[in-house]
């Protein structure tokens, strides 16, 4: 895709003004990040930002004054998740002596934002390229990101309305590159995103008027998160676009979803999305129905958008781009694939190494991303408004409020059932009566079930309890003690032998439920629970 302008020479200026080491008072080399609708200069400790003067059908930078309102706008917005890197707009300005300067009183020839620098090795697609996305970053990453959605300003937006707007744009704009697209997969893509966006509306519909539609990030990819002081910090959210900024939470949640899975961390991208789901509304799990549309787009936009950054690219660079276009546009067309949803029950005594084994199994079970992971420990702590790693009281244990627990667990389960998702059902299910429950809710609601039960000598269970560290259950080595002499009754479920590695006891579970792992699923990503 080309756009209609070229950068001017006032621009060239601007760039050689920016790119001269003498213009920052540095002797080092600037380095300079281009981008398809921007370039940035990295200078000592600062960092300037200027929007390239091209126009695309979603983006428009082709006069000073439109590029000065991004620049404020991109202050604006990312004000709310990075203050500390965000510190205002420059103008650019020549002088009479035809000197450019920062913020001089002659004549303005371009804006750029200007930012605190941060460590680039420290952006989180960085870190995935190292394989240093752990278990906490991506629960500390699920948590920032909600609370970003939660401050987020809403909007009232016909959002199916903005969708199929940008299904037609996006297959209007892949069409024009039929070297990289070819046009009948791009025609049954812009079909079958219709067909889903059409069988979702009503549901969009509901979620925008409950105020799930808001003016997000929009942008949130992997690139444009950086850890500071050890916490991810959202920068470089959307300015230049209020319709595709203000959108469904779950569809700004999607592009970081779709990120981590294609870079071949599908624990990591599938524990984002339950982390995610265990601390936000529980309407969510009805959205689900609209994920593998989200997930789709996002990977429809990210091969749109290289093919557009093609002509400003170097030349060696091109054929990799090219294999990433690919890549992103096949990626659209396998999230939309279908499977039908299940639910498989993982019990066992305390220490068996359920959520473990749950979280490495779940990125293989059903459509991408795979399996919605449900634990009673966690519903438990929602159920008391605790946070997952706050101790409860003992209280908190009675027989009736497991029960309470155990409901919620089934109830939700079949929620995320009906969206079209399968769902793993994480708990103990030591009675007869719970594994009877489970069960039957697969069967109302028309999927498939399967229980395993994981078996484990207490002297292991004992040793993984008291190992764990920063995980929800409250279970302690007493209560593994006690729960020796549990009668279970007679389980049915296919029993494992859990003891041994988790790479084992995940190739038995995933055998005997008759799935091979994804391909994706040997990539390493380190998004398990640390609880065995």
């Amino acid at each position: 895709m080309k756009s209609n302008l070229a950068p001017g020479a006032a621009q060239d200026e601007v760039l050689a003004f920016l790119a001269n080491p003498a213009t920052h008072g540095l002797d080092k080399p600037v380095a300079r990040i281009d981008t398809h609708g921007a370039i940035v200069f990295l200078a000592g400790d600062e960092a300037y930002k200027v929007k390239r003067a091209v126009r695309f059908p979603y983006m428009d930078f082709s006069t000073l004054e439109k590029r000065r309102t991004a620049c404020l706008r991109e202050i604006e917005v990312n004000l709310l998740n990075a203050p500390g890197i965000y510190l205002g707009v420059v103008p650019i300005t020549r002088g009479g002596e035809g000197r450019l300067a920062f913020n001089g009183s002659g004549q303005v020839l371009d804006y750029c934002v200007h930012m605190r620098r941060f460590d680039e090795s420290a952006t989180l697609d960085r870190l995935a390229g190292r394989t240093a996305l752990t278990h906490q970053l991506i629960a500390s990453l699920a948590n920032v990101v909600a609370e970003a959605h939660e401050r987020a300003p809403r909007r009232n937006r016909d959002s199916a309305s903005d969708l199929a707007g940008l299904i037609r744009e996006n297959g209007e704009s892949l069409t024009r590159t039929p070297d990289l697209f070819p046009l009948e997969r791009v025609q049954a893509l812009t079909a079958a995103s219709l067909a889903m966006l059409n069988s979702n509306e009503a549901l969009l519909a509901e979620r925008a008027k409950a105020g799930m539609v808001r003016r997000c990030h929009g942008d949130l990819h992997l690139g444009n998160i950086v850890l500071v002081r050890g916490a991810p910090v959202l920068f470089d959210a959307l300015e230049f676009n209020e319709t595709m900024a203000s959108i469904d939470v779950l569809y700004d949640l999607a592009y970081l979803v779709m990120d981590l899975w294609e870079r071949g961390f599908p624990q990591a991208a599938n524990s984002l999305v339950n982390q995610y789901l265990w601390q936000t509304d529980e309407a969510h799990l009805a959205g689900l129905a609209a994920l593998p549309l989200f997930l789709s787009l996002r990977a429809a936009i990210r091969a749109k958008v290289i093919a557009a950054s093609l002509p400003y690219s170097e030349v060696s660079q091109r054929k990799k781009l090219e294999r990433e276009a690919r890549r992103y546009f096949a990626l659209a067309e396998e999230f939309l694939t279908p499977a039908a949803p299940r639910l498989v029950a993982i019990g066992g005594l305390s220490g068996a190494g359920k959520s473990t084994i749950a979280a490495e199994v779940a990125p293989s079970l059903g459509r991408l991303p795979g399996a919605i992971h449900l634990r009673t420990d966690i519903e438990r702590k929602r159920l008391f408004g605790a946070a997952p790693s706050e101790r409860l009281p003992q209280s908190d244990y009675r027989a009736d409020i497991s029960a309470r627990v155990y409901a919620e667990v089934r109830r939700k389960a079949g929620m995320a059932l009906a969206a079209g998702s399968s769902v793993i059902a994480d708990a103990v299910h030591a009675r007869r009566e719970e594994r009877g429950a489970i069960a039957a809710t697969a069967r109302d609601a028309g999927a498939r079930f399967d229980g395993l039960w994981f078996d484990v000598p207490v002297t292991i269970r004992i040793e993984r309890i008291k190992n764990r560290a920063n995980d929800a259950s409250d279970a302690t080595a007493q209560v593994a003690l006690r729960q020796a002499h549990t009668d279970l009754g007679d389980v049915s479920w296919p029993r494992i032998q859990a003891s041994g590695e988790a790479s084992a006891t995940v190739r038995d579970a995933l055998g005997a439920l008759a799935i091979p792992p994804r391909a994706a699923a040997t990539a390493p990503a380190a998004a398990a629970p640390d609880a065995a």
